[in-house]
């Protein structure tokens, strides 16, 4: 079976794929707790991706080897992400299948302001606030739980999949695909993809966002230059998840980052790496100024952690 390695909705050979690894992984264990092991042929297609994408990851805006597109269609938005790991696939996978680790990435993006994980009817969720980027209490933040499932956790490729029924303002199927192959004894190849969908009612609460406090907030897609030349970016609805895939991306990066670090110092490793990463492309992800951030996020953190 031919893997097309895209995340969209409205791809059905994508999403057949998809089906057919959660399928295999509750076959194979009976609860899904477990992961089944992976056939070649997914492997083979990822780092298919990556040929294909080389050059780009070797010359781009980002300085550095990563690539991300987006698009909009009948309801749904959806990005993906495609970049290279300083990691071999056997430390990304002991990172990455376990669940209580996700929480400490998700808690990185400004909106995060909570993330547990739970076991729930014989399968483990992360129970997830949402809210705004300010410090506020956890009632007046928006409850999202993601299943969490381990789809293939083998010598040559490690998925993982996150989704929710229902997120905030009425946006509902929101989904997390993470995968990884090795390109090296050193590095792995990493594809995140990220989507939701939204309603009537969810695109009346975006619009009005996007014509009000993020009206002046652009994505990472170039879509034409100014007449003095300087590139123009995608906005709306594409800009928004483009740039929240690329936070959810930089937590993983620096999540990594810190593994170095004592236990004890990775904490706040993390937030100081995140914040600098964000720092690195100001026009789409500067929020905060440093201290108000990790104020806010040393105090979710705490919070998090007391409570696990």
């Amino acid at each position: 079976m031919k893997r097309d390695y895209t995340f969209s909705k409205s791809n059905s050979r994508s999403w057949h794929s998809l089906f057919f690894l959660v399928f295999v992984a509750l076959a194979a264990t009976g609860d899904g707790a477990a992961a089944a092991e992976p056939t070649s042929e997914e492997a083979s297609g990822l780092l298919a991706k990556y040929k294909q994408l080389r050059s780009r990851l070797e010359s781009n805006a980002f300085q550095k080897p990563l690539y991300l597109e987006s698009n909009e269609s009948n309801g749904e938005v959806q990005a993906d992400v495609y970049t290279v790991l300083d990691y071999p696939l056997a430390t990304v996978m002991s990172e990455l299948k376990q669940p209580a680790n996700w929480c400490d990435i998700l808690i990185l993006h400004p909106n995060t302001k909570y993330c547990r994980p739970a076991s729930q009817a014989e399968k483990t969720v992360l129970n997830v606030n949402i809210g705004k980027k300010l410090d506020q209490p956890l009632e007046q933040s928006y409850r999202v739980d993601f299943d969490y499932q381990l789809l293939a956790a083998g010598q040559d490729y490690f998925a993982v999949y996150l989704n929710a029924a229902k997120g905030p303002f009425g946006t509902q199927n929101y989904r997390f695909l993470l995968e990884a192959a090795p390109l090296n004894n050193r590095q792995s190849f990493i594809h995140l993809a990220y989507s939701y969908t939204y309603g009537t009612a969810a695109k009346l609460a975006l619009m009005a966002y996007l014509k009000t406090s993020g009206s002046h907030k652009v994505g990472f897609t170039i879509t034409g230059h100014a007449e003095d030349g300087q590139p123009e970016y995608i906005r709306g609805v594409r800009g928004l998840i483009e740039r929240n895939t690329m936070r959810y991306q930089l937590a993983i990066e620096t999540y990594f980052g810190a593994l170095s670090a004592p236990a004890n110092a990775r904490s706040d490793k993390r937030l100081t790496d995140y914040f600098a990463a964000s720092e690195r492309y100001p026009r789409q992800l500067h929020d905060f100024e440093r201290q108000d951030y990790l104020a806010m996020k040393r105090k979710e953190v705490s919070r998090q952690h007391s409570t696990m």
